[in-house]
């Protein structure tokens, strides 16, 4: 018997909380780029969401947004299966797609060949500069003249600036008075501990462990780096239009 969809809701909900617990300002930062999306685009438009996890952030612009349509992108197998068991297809304006962001090839499998507006939150710094800038010069053909780019994601302080990024340390432990690394990482690690003991998602997990996803490094490039590399793409504008701390919103217009 298939899962119902409440039972893989289960999972998505636990998958929230534990984001929730160690990302500062999610859901606001989440509400400030669906205002800026708003802002620039039609009620209609087509979206592709960049390493989409479960689709946190496709669901909360479909649901923001009834008209828009969206492509969410994601290599893991098992948060992809998380998702599209909770969210389905969202009356047929969602589409899920198993492709490795930034990799030769991997605009074949969209279903659809242009965009009005790429989004991404909490991915992209998993990607090696490599990918990253080929996965820019995708967007740059991917995109629509005009269109818009949004990364909600941590972009570190420049190596230049040691004082900021000791400030920002310093901030993270009074909001998280005591906590350890590890600490903040516990529900993240315990999540993926009882995915793997599910009888439907722990067959993915070798899946995931060959392509890698199960032990990703994080590479963090300069701000700097983003926007060199967007405007080589063809983007003709890049900036972080909303900050708190390392946790920005980049946007850049096609």
């Amino acid at each position: 018997m298939a899962r119902s969809r409440s039972a893989w809701r289960r999972w998505y909900d636990a998958w929230e909380a534990q984001q929730d617990r160690f990302i500062p300002n999610r859901e606001r930062r989440f509400r400030t780029m669906l205002d800026l999306v708003e802002a620039q685009l039609p009620a209609r438009f087509v979206a592709i969401d960049l390493g989409c996890g479960p689709g946190a952030l496709s669901a909360r612009l479909l649901r923001r947004f009834p008209r828009a349509g969206c492509v969410a992108v994601d290599q893991d197998p098992v948060v992809l299966k998380v998702g599209e068991g909770a969210l389905g297809s969202v009356g047929g304006r969602l589409s899920w797609v198993d492709a490795s962001l930034g990799s030769p090839g991997w605009t074949d499998a969209l279903p659809v060949r242009k965009f009005d507006v790429a989004l991404s939150t909490t991915a992209l710094h998993w990607l090696s500069p490599t990918r990253l800038r080929r996965l820019y010069q995708d967007l740059g053909r991917l995109l629509r003249r005009g269109g818009l780019f949004l990364d909600g994601d941590r972009i570190a302080w420049a190596p230049e600036e040691p004082e900021l990024a000791r400030l920002a340390e310093k901030v993270r432990q009074v909001r998280f008075p005591g906590a350890q690394r590890s600490g903040e990482w516990a529900g993240w690690e315990a999540w993926w501990r009882r995915a793997e003991k599910d009888p439907e998602l722990g067959p993915l997990f070798p899946i995931r462990e060959a392509r890698g996803t199960a032990h990703p490094k994080h590479t963090e490039p300069s701000l700097a780096f983003h926007v060199r590399a967007l405007r080589r793409g063809g983007f003709r504008r890049a900036e972080v239009v909303w900050r708190d701390l390392e946790n920005v919103i980049l946007w850049a217009r096609r």
